[in-house]
């Protein structure tokens, strides 16, 4: 399982480090979108779709985005988008967590298809516009979720006690968000440092909370997107198991399905937007 998930792991790394490099935003929005697509056929099966539903889903959703490409939002998307993408993550996410499991299929299919529709576009749409702020920018946006992954998943091992949410991820603990708030916060401290030494490398996501809001109100910013990382990894586990699954697909050998890998960066990308751009 192991070399499985390194060989996959290294494929995928060698598809998406060039696209992310390109000069050309081309062939990073292209692979991308193509992903996102395979999240929609994922989640269409996640709620019930037949294969053949749930690969028109996946379908829709890439025109979608194709949609907002060529309309030249990748670039000028309004502000309202993001500010909507995160209400609805942020009010929808606490409800969905607080009614749990078993309450998810009592939403009509048509409705958790098209929140999940939604969801995933304003996330491709982040993505693409991030990737127009510069690669450094995107980069830390990235970083936020990886390292808030990482630091959650060390600080729960070591002093797990008080469960977050046993009904829907009984691993994850309380302990283990706070510490995935402080791994943030170093990373951004160290990040910004870098950038101090740096002439030239572009703004970073800590650099833009640090001038428009200040240090303390940037930190608490940081501390929300990760809470948010939290939500939308809680989310996707609770639309698993409200049907049985373990993965939302065997599309990533060793890793389960794209659903799997991205469910954080969802309600954290448009987020990441909003706040980025509010005072801009």
């Amino acid at each position: 399982m192991l070399g499985t998930r390194i060989v996959t792991a290294v494929v995928l790394l060698a598809l998406l480090v060039p696209a992310l490099a390109a000069q050309a935003p081309a062939p990073f929005l292209v692979l991308t979108l193509v992903l996102i697509a395979a999240g929609g056929w994922e989640w269409g099966r996640l709620n019930g779709y037949a294969f053949g539903l749930s690969v028109a889903g996946g379908l829709v959703l890439a025109l979608a985005c194709a949609l907002a490409w060529a309309s030249g939002w990748t670039t000028h998307a309004p502000q309202a988008v993001w500010w909507i993408a995160g209400a609805v993550w942020i009010i929808g996410g606490a409800l969905a967590l607080r009614a749990g499991p078993a309450a998810w299929p009592s939403l009509p299919a048509a409705a958790r298809a098209l929140l999940g529709g939604v969801a995933l576009w304003a996330a491709w749409l982040a993505l693409a516009s991030a990737r127009g702020l510069g690669l450094g920018f995107i980069l830390s946006v990235l970083c936020v979720v990886w390292v808030a992954d990482i630091s959650a998943y060390a600080g729960g091992r070591a002093f797990g006690r008080h469960k977050l949410a046993p009904s829907i991820s009984p691993g994850k603990s309380w302990e283990g968000v706070f510490s995935g708030m402080l791994g943030v916060a170093l990373l951004a401290a160290a990040w910004l440092a870098w950038q101090a030494g740096a002439d030239g490398r572009g703004p970073s996501l800590f650099s833009v909370l640090r001038d428009h809001y200040g240090w303390v109100v940037g930190v608490l910013l940081l501390a929300g997107l990760t809470a948010m990382s939290v939500v939308g990894d809680l989310v996707e586990s609770l639309a698993k198991r409200a049907v049985g699954a373990k993965d939302s697909s065997g599309l990533l050998p060793g890793h389960g399905g794209v659903l799997d890998r991205v469910d954080a960066l969802l309600p954290t990308l448009p987020l990441a937007m909003a706040v980025s751009q509010w005072s801009s």
